[in-house]
């Protein structure tokens, strides 16, 4: 029996024009690959175009390398950028965590389950409060205890960390530190956070007593990549509640904590799935 093709993810944004969908198209036809799902997306005031691609590739066109070096030569006609992406290979992730449980549960249980699908190679934590939770999931915990005096130091040796687990994602996960741009810039890998409000509405710290201040009527969840300005990342994915005058600050967190769950579960999905291009300070997520 033959064996199943390797299948591929191919991701592209460039300033749009006409024939960008053919052209993509046909070259991966003249490989012999199979397209399996395609999406494409234009921002009309940005004049920009994205796709994503999933396909089959043909082993042939793997082995000599001419996938590669032919869908190089569409992305240099067209001013491309692109990711492409081959294989099965799983993406590593480390999560970063403080004292609240419910996002590092949620996520580790999709994870044992199979519902995201990753390798989650490590647990950093700056209280020792979820090494238990760690140790039940066979994950390997790392104490970094932080203070502002020793920030810089314990940051350093974080990133030596996620360096020696090759990480690809690191998910801060109700982290409750503000990461430096130093860190950002070094980080191996994409940073996603999940913020307790619907941002861009209560940023920086405590919004759920910001929220209850304000009266608001809805609460939220925002996940964004991580950037050096404060919870103003590229946006990935978001949700709301209804919230009422009858609800104390406590009873915002209860209803925000769900929300938390779902929202940062389906961002990491939606990135381990190869299905975020940004640009800007704005994302297109392609797929459900």
């Amino acid at each position: 029996m033959k064996s199943k093709n390797p299948e591929a993810t191919l991701l592209v944004s460039c300033p749009d024009c006409p024939g960008l969908v053919a052209a993509l198209a046909q070259v991966l036809y003249s490989l012999g690959a199979n397209i399996l799902d395609s999406e494409q997306h234009v921002d009309p005031k940005a004049r920009e175009f994205f796709q994503r691609i999933r396909f089959d590739q043909a082993e042939e066109a793997i082995a000599d390398g001419r996938l590669r070096a032919e869908i190089k030569e569409v992305a240099e006609r067209h001013s491309m950028r692109l990711r492409l992406v081959e294989g099965d290979r799983r993406k590593r992730v480390v999560i970063f965590v403080s004292k609240s449980d419910h996002c590092l549960y949620d996520l580790l249980l999709r994870w044992r389950s199979g519902e995201i699908a990753c390798d989650v190679v490590g647990i950093v934590g700056n209280h020792r409060d979820l090494e238990p939770v760690a140790d039940q999931f066979e994950v390997p915990f790392e104490h970094c205890p932080m203070t502002p005096e020793t920030k810089a130091e314990v940051e350093a040796h974080e990133l030596e960390l996620l360096a020696e687990l090759e990480a690809d994602l690191v998910v801060l996960a109700r982290y409750m530190q503000i990461v430096t741009e130093d860190f950002i810039e070094r980080c191996p890998g994409a940073l996603i956070n999940i913020h307790h409000s619907f941002l861009p509405a209560f940023s920086g710290g405590n919004p759920y007593r910001q929220a209850y201040e304000r009266g608001v009527k809805l609460i939220g969840a925002t996940a964004h990549y991580v950037t050096a300005d404060l919870d103003e990342g590229p946006i990935i994915e978001q949700d709301v509640v209804r919230s009422s005058h009858r609800d104390s600050v406590r009873d915002l967190a209860r209803k925000g904590r769900d929300l938390e769950r779902v929202v940062l579960a389906r961002a990491v999905r939606a990135h381990l799935e190869d299905r975020v291009l940004t640009y800007g300070n704005k994302t297109v997520v392609f797929g459900s």
